[in-house]
């Protein structure tokens, strides 16, 4: 019994750095997809879109695994709540590549011109900056379930929500010149880093109730 439980802890292990890799690949994809955006970059944009799908991959392939260590295991109580979990998790995570390679594709959609007019390329460049920040958190959350750290999440993402309020507000008055298709794909670009971020989020709460067994938040 001691030797099937270290397999099954093993495997358990397994399933937990998987997450924090998952994490890593779609930190860095928010990363190259920003600086895509900022320059032009039409090289760096075409590698984040092709690096979804290995993303992809990766958490189709970990989600089989989780599957089928229910399967073969058949847990209970505090394990299964972690593997249950942990599939929600790689969900999160899947979607946050994937919203990495929106970004990254309306930098290619107006190659060779920057879609950014150049009086909000500092905003979009702090939005994906704390983007990223948030990102770069769920791996030490994961693989320490430091619940405080998690609810810092919660705070991080209070700043993007100010930051895509503002770019909002940048193209609700008068001063805009840059017509409606532009207007278009600055608003797509902030609702892109608002949903990562959200998921990113939604990461942090599920290790909150994966640590307290409880859905409840604390006030911020």
């Amino acid at each position: 019994m001691a030797l099937i439980r270290s397999v099954f802890q093993e495997e358990l292990d397994g399933v937990s750095q998987s997450l924090v890799d998952l994490s890593n690949m779609v930190s860095e994809s928010i990363h190259k997809a920003t600086q895509a955006l900022i320059e032009a970059d039409l090289k760096i944009a075409e590698e984040v879109i092709s690096n979804d799908e290995k993303i992809d991959l990766y958490q189709h392939d970990l989600d089989t695994r989780i599957i089928d260590i229910i399967a073969r295991q058949q847990p209970v109580a505090s394990d299964l709540r972690a593997l249950v979990t942990a599939l929600r998790m790689s969900a999160d995570l899947e979607r946050m590549g994937d919203l990495s390679h929106h970004v990254a594709k309306v930098a290619r959609l107006r190659h060779p011109l920057n879609v950014l007019p150049p009086e909000l390329k500092d905003l979009v460049n702090h939005i994906g900056s704390v983007a990223e920040n948030i990102s770069r958190k769920i791996p030490t959350v994961i693989e320490t379930r430091d619940t405080d750290l998690a609810l810092q999440l919660e705070k991080d993402d209070d700043e993007m929500d100010k930051l895509h309020r503002q770019l909002i507000g940048s193209m609700s008055n008068n001063t805009w010149a840059h017509g409606v298709e532009s207007a278009i794909d600055v608003t797509l670009l902030g609702r892109y880093y608002e949903r990562f971020a959200d998921h990113a989020v939604s990461v942090s709460r599920r290790v909150y109730f994966l640590v307290t067994g409880s859905f409840a938040t604390p006030n911020r």
